[in-house]
């Protein structure tokens, strides 16, 4: 399954030549639940309608997936007449809590951002959303779709089905200022731990931070912890804790979070390092502030703009260095970043139309806006693609096999405790063990 998934998403980084436009619509069928007129594109009057988006992004971020939505909702609204896309804007730690609110009165927004795995699965049970598979089937635009992040979203759903939209084809790793490694005498990216150990010791030696991470969002943080767990247990490290198997008290799974501590007592972290928000992480690297930040490739849209005094091939990217055989230098983090799902009450033919405009153009229009792919086709690659670009393009086409961030199969309680308590393991007000311990009793309620 795991190279299977690759080999899938391997293929994102073939658009120049293989991906077919996804623009090609004709033949869709109204959708059964329809109420009205299938209008916008066809001339007719657009009877007015509101779709409400509820977002983590601030509308007004080019950057953000939020912006892309509501820019191309924009587009469609000058071709229909009565059309209104409602942004509301959450914060990302409100998310859960609102989405569950929205879902126990049945209340859910024709458009909702949300995460994939356990707590799309709670959604899915619920009976309340979109299957995404049969509802684009139905209107002709299934193929905008890339197929390496429908294979993902629908591991992450454990063969559920596909009941979101992607706004990620990401993989995951450090990410690294090359003129501060210069400085540090160091001379190329580190590919086993030990030699990232050592690394971070020069770049501290230097007067240079070696890491920051986004540490007031907390996942900033426990994505590093995950990287040692996965390169030192294996892949599935954490879907076994989840599940029995094994336990997160077992002494590697400890020896895990003891590292994270480690390396935050030897002053590998940046000082305050857990309410330094991921913005401020990212200006952080590109301004030589600090050396490297654990990060997705969605940071392609930052490092593509004017806001990266690094200049256009000043950020580098390596891989996860390994610890032993576990794993290879091969076998990325990947992730389909934060999902759309659609509400399968307030779903109508206006919904559909809406749907049929903004998803087939997605890929395109995210690739020539911010450089960053988003689990959509792409009909035509920019000529002027940057280096960032291209780097992340390079690293997924050597991707063997991948493996998952630290929640993402644990359960709703387990995450949070996950998330804050990373920050006491930081600051070192609970041990290695306490963290871990946390974790196990809290999983051992779901099993």
């Amino acid at each position: 399954m795991k190279k299977k998934l690759l080999i899938l998403g391997v293929v994102l980084v073939l658009l120049v030549s293989m991906l077919a436009g996804c623009a090609g619509n004709q033949g869709a069928k109204t959708p059964s639940a329809s109420t009205g007129s299938n209008t916008g594109s066809s001339g007719d009057k657009f009877q007015s309608r509101t779709i409400k988006f509820l977002s983590i992004w601030p509308e007004d971020d080019k950057n953000s997936n939020g912006w892309i939505v509501s820019e191309l909702s924009r587009q469609y609204g000058e071709t229909v007449d009565g059309f209104k896309l409602e942004y509301e804007y959450v914060a990302i730690d409100q998310l859960d809590q609102k989405v569950k609110i929205l879902m126990s009165s049945d209340d859910l927004p024709e458009v909702c951002t949300y995460e994939s795995g356990v707590r799309l699965k709670q959604v899915i049970d619920a009976g309340l959303i979109l299957n995404v598979e049969e509802t684009f089937t139905e209107l002709g635009i299934r193929d905008c779709l890339d197929e390496g992040a429908v294979s993902l979203l629908k591991r992450l759903v454990d063969g559920k089905g596909l009941y979101c939209v992607p706004l990620g084809l990401n993989m995951e790793g450090f990410w690294y200022n090359k003129a501060l490694f210069e400085k540090a005498g160091i001379q190329k990216a580190p590919e086993t731990w030990d030699e990232f150990l050592e690394v971070c010791e020069k770049l501290k030696a230097a007067g240079i931070t070696p890491i920051v991470q986004g540490g007031s969002d907390n996942w900033p943080m426990t994505r590093v912890l995950n990287a040692y767990l996965v390169r030192s247990v294996g892949p599935n490290a954490v879907q076994d804790a989840v599940t029995g198997k094994k336990k997160f008290t077992d002494p590697e799974y400890v020896a895990a979070a003891q590292m994270f501590q480690d390396m935050a007592k030897k002053g590998y972290f940046a000082e305050g390092m857990n309410t330094i928000d991921p913005g401020t992480a990212t200006s952080m690297l590109m301004n030589g502030q600090a050396a490297m930040n654990y990060d997705g490739s969605w940071k392609v849209s930052n490092l593509n703009s004017d806001d990266n005094t690094a200049g256009p091939e000043g950020i580098g990217f390596f891989n996860v260095p390994v610890v032993n055989d576990s794993s290879t230098i091969l076998d990325y983090s990947m992730n389909c970043g934060n999902i759309l799902m659609f509400s399968k009450k307030k779903y109508d033919d206006k919904v559909a139309d809406w749907m049929k405009y903004v998803f087939p153009k997605l890929g395109d229009f995210a690739m020539q806006e911010t450089g960053a792919f988003k689990g959509f086709s792409i009909s035509k690659m920019p000529e002027d693609t940057t280096y960032y670009t291209q780097l992340v393009a390079e690293h997924l086409a050597k991707a063997q096999g991948a493996f998952l961030w630290f929640e993402a199969k644990m359960d709703s309680e387990t995450s949070t405790i996950a998330q804050q308590s990373i920050s006491l393991l930081y600051t070192g007000e609970i041990t290695a063990e306490d963290y871990m311990r946390l974790l196990e009793e809290t999983a051992a309620k779901s099993r």
